[in-house]
């Protein structure tokens, strides 16, 4: 039997590519568990080569002084699951740029990848601001060469560009994250958010 809940909440995707800073938003049947409910932040985009990003929204149960000596500072830090590889290193993105955090490299404007990790954790320590400035993950997603593109035709992604104001990047989490971002994607998106996290559940 054809799967009919799947075909009444299809969206036909358009023929876009992705881009770097542009964010990749899972369609509601996408099942895989990194990717669930996801929305990914791509890094770099090179059509011969392929893609790197990460999950946006996906936080882990740890805590950033868990998994990393020197973190003094009160409060709970969350940590994000960007990803299934490189589960064994921690990542940033930030929009704090290269002056505060020295070796930043810059993805798109406002936004940036990495740098100097002793830098990042004396910002943290010094008690500043980290909602909507900086965001820790373990691990990251990547696409092989032409991989991307064909999930894309498969319509496992809806494509939309960074948010106008790059702090908002890094502004809520989980289910309520997704669901803002495909709001954004127009009313044409509406129907994918008639459908729970755990279809099978409702």
């Amino acid at each position: 039997m054809k799967d009919f809940t799947a075909q009444i909440f299809r969206v036909k995707s358009n023929s876009q590519l992705p881009i770097v800073g542009g964010l990749l938003v899972a369609e509601p049947f996408l099942r895989e568990g990194y990717f669930n409910h996801g929305v990914v932040s791509l890094i770099d985009y090179v059509p011969s080569e392929g893609a790197t990003g990460v999950v946006m929204n996906n936080r882990t149960e740890y805590k950033l002084d868990e998994l990393l000596d020197g973190v003094d500072r009160g409060g709970d830090i969350p940590v994000f699951c960007g990803g299934p590889l490189g589960l064994d290193r921690l990542y940033f993105l930030h929009t704090l740029g290269s002056d505060i955090i020295p070796g930043a490299r810059p993805y798109l404007e406002g936004l940036y990848v990495g740098g100097d990790f002793d830098a990042v954790i004396s910002y943290v320590n010094a008690g500043y601001p980290l909602d909507g400035a900086v965001r820790f993950f373990i691990g990251y997603s990547s696409w092989a060469e032409g991989q991307l593109e064909r999930e894309i035709r498969r319509e496992k992604w809806a494509l939309s560009p960074a948010p106008a104001n790059p702090s908002d990047l890094f502004q809520g989490v989980g289910d309520r994250y997704w669901h803002r971002t495909v709001r954004s994607l127009g009313p044409e998106y509406r129907s994918w958010t008639l459908l729970p996290r755990n279809v099978s559940a409702n």
